[in-house]
């Protein structure tokens, strides 16, 4: 079991390190300008950090009820909508099983949810093409290249995942609690 935990805990953590090199790659390119591709990017930014906030605050115990209290009692601060958001979050007037156990259906569910949107980001960046910095017209250097992408993506999976399982076997706690 401790296995899976930590890899699941520290793969989190490794996506999210892929995730922001992503995002800072396109900021960096100006793939802002693609607006659909990038608001639904967006969105599966703030969905990816909801699922990973509900698994945070999994774990049974003391600390767990703590962690969900501090952090969905900031939606107090909201006007007027607050105080009742939180009681509803909660399911009651304090954090307790059926809120932990609304989290785990939540952290359940939304990686599904996920998959939907990365498949929308696809279909949209499909449509608009990928940005170019240049802003010349690229279709004539489009040649079939398959077998290089095909290797250095295996090769940077490849990579990624012996850091992971390094990390794992070796220093399970340091992407966690300190």
């Amino acid at each position: 079991g401790w296995l899976i935990r930590y890899t699941h805990a520290n793969g989190a953590s490794m996506f999210f390190i892929c995730l922001f090199i992503h995002v800072g790659r396109g900021i960096y390119y100006g793939s802002f300008m693609l607006n659909e591709t990038w608001n639904i990017g967006i969105v599966l930014l703030l969905t990816t950090m909801a699922t990973a906030f509900v698994g945070y605050v999994l774990p049974w115990g003391q600390m767990s009820f703590w962690g969900a209290t501090v952090i969905t009692n900031l939606l107090s601060a909201i006007p007027y909508i607050g105080t009742t958001l939180v009681e509803w979050i909660w399911g009651g007037f304090s954090v307790d099983k059926a809120t932990l156990t609304r989290f785990f259906a939540f952290h359940f569910i939304l990686p599904f949810i996920i998959t939907a949107l990365v498949l929308v980001h696809l279909l949209f960046l499909h449509e608009t093409g990928s940005n170019n910095p240049s802003g010349l017209n690229s279709d004539s250097d489009k040649i079939p290249f398959h077998p290089y992408y095909t290797m250095k993506d295996f090769l940077g999976v490849l990579l990624l995942l012996m850091a992971l399982m390094f990390l794992v076997l070796f220093f399970p706690d340091i992407l966690g609690d300190p």
